[in-house]
């Protein structure tokens, strides 16, 4: 009788939600109240996906949900991001049936590397994607070894990981198991000899300690490590990025799978691979995962475009407290060579909770924008004075950057003059107070 009531009150709630624009996870709350092992009590589908990190979760899911579908599955996933114990427990419940059984022959969950171990202990994920582990949100997080240390519980030894070879401490994961894919990037023209960015957490091996060195570097730690103490090192890859053009926007994949890029950042190769990883092992051919990934456009609204004037703009969304999320798109901006404005908004650090702790600025190489086709940059919003302090320790010359408070002011500065092509950084918390200023593209 509990699983009943649980299952009708957590239906009932998404709807009387979605009327008011709510309801993505209070359902699951109230589902949980009433029966908190409810999870253990539902028949899931024969494919259960989950996916965690500090980045590209949102992305990957969705690329992961597009693929399976093309291959003919029924994919039930976490369309809205929510993506903690209850989030997830909506997405279970609403589309089970009364008697419990999940109507899907796949169910894909973006999770919260926090919340993941809560979330899976009643049930266990048949493939679990580990993206990356970075600095994200100190306030909440902490170190990422700390999250880390969240996560482990949740990874199951019977569970199949796919895991991220680049990366020195989310790969920590697959030690001394079998059932691990493993994704990476080979070397290619935009690798670098060492590590980069203003902070190097991959200083250390997050085993033993030891001094780690580097074959190449994708950006930040990322790329071919090793320990030169206990020896440990990049794990040989089953999908493996072999060949990259970010001007001409092409991807190869194992030598023989090309690729368009609709998004032309090596941060979304890395998305690309993990979900292409995961669902050729859910038994995906080559061939339909490439057509589907191949200028596939996400539709999470992480980068939209919009007109202002004579412009043409791009948005990033940049994760605050999340340098990695800022780094990859200033590089963005760096390599597409075009002649622009760079505004950079920071009006809010967090839509979850409060917080003025702005030290993960610190944190982001802005030296990125001292780039020739980078015009003139523009520091708006709430904390602008913050950012301008810390642009004043930047290379870039004090004539290169302004800053102008008010979002609305930075609006009609950019629009009184020029036509260059605008790029817009910032997060989910100040993108509409920025884009409702504009015009938008379809």
């Amino acid at each position: 009788m509990r699983k009943l009531l649980a299952i009708l009150a957590c239906k009932v709630g998404y709807f009387v939600g979605k009327l008011v624009g709510k309801g993505s996870s209070l359902p699951g709350k109230l589902a949980l109240q009433l029966c908190p092992d409810i999870l253990s009590r539902v028949q899931l589908p024969p494919t259960v996906i989950a996916v965690s990190g500090s980045n590209g979760k949102t992305s990957t899911v969705e690329m992961i949900a597009a693929i399976l579908r093309a291959d003919g599955r029924k994919v039930i996933y976490n369309k809205e991001g929510s993506n903690q114990t209850e989030g997830v427990a909506t997405l279970i419940l609403t589309n089970a049936s009364l008697s419990g059984k999940v109507r899907a022959d796949v169910l894909l969950m973006e999770s919260d590397e926090r919340y993941a171990a809560r979330t899976f202990q009643y049930f266990r994920p048949t493939h679990f994607v580990v993206t990356n582990l970075y600095r994200d949100q100190l306030t909440r997080n902490g170190h990422p070894e700390s999250v880390y240390d969240a996560l482990r519980p949740a990874l199951l030894p019977e569970t199949e990981l796919v895991l991220n070879a680049d990366d020195p401490l989310s790969s920590c994961f697959g030690l001394d198991r079998d059932n691990v894919t493993w994704f990476g990037l080979e070397r290619c023209a935009y690798s670098v000899p060492s590590p980069t960015g203003v902070y190097h957490d991959g200083a250390h091996c997050p085993v033993c300690g030891g001094a780690m060195e580097y074959d190449y570097v994708h950006y930040n730690h990322i790329g071919a490590w090793r320990c030169t103490s206990c020896g440990r090192a990049r794990p040989a890859t089953q999908y493996a990025a072999t060949a990259l053009d970010l001007r001409k926007g092409l991807l190869t994949i194992d030598g023989t799978v090309n690729i368009e890029l609709a998004f032309r950042s090596i941060y979304n190769v890395y998305n690309i691979l993990a979900a292409y990883a995961v669902c050729r092992r859910c038994g995906v051919s080559a061939g339909t995962a490439a057509g589907v990934i191949g200028n596939y456009v996400l539709k999470n609204d992480r980068m939209q475009t919009f007109r202002l004037g004579a412009h043409h703009g791009t948005l990033l969304t940049s994760k605050h407290e999340n340098s990695i999320a800022y780094d990859t798109n200033l590089r963005y901006v760096q390599d597409c060579g075009t002649e622009c404005v760079v505004v950079v908004i920071v009006d809010a650090v967090s839509r979850k909770y409060f917080t003025s702790e702005t030290s993960w600025l610190w944190d982001i190489d802005f030296d990125h924008l001292d780039s020739p086709n980078v015009k003139r940059v523009i520091l708006s919003g709430r904390y602008c004075n913050d950012l301008a302090e810390r642009f004043a320790y930047s290379v870039l010359p004090a004539e290169k950057w302004e800053v102008v408070e008010g979002i609305p002011a930075a609006v009609e500065t950019l629009k009184a003059s020029g036509s260059e092509e605008i790029y817009v950084l910032t997060c989910f918390s100040d993108r509409d107070k920025f884009l409702t200023l504009t015009e938008r593209e379809a």
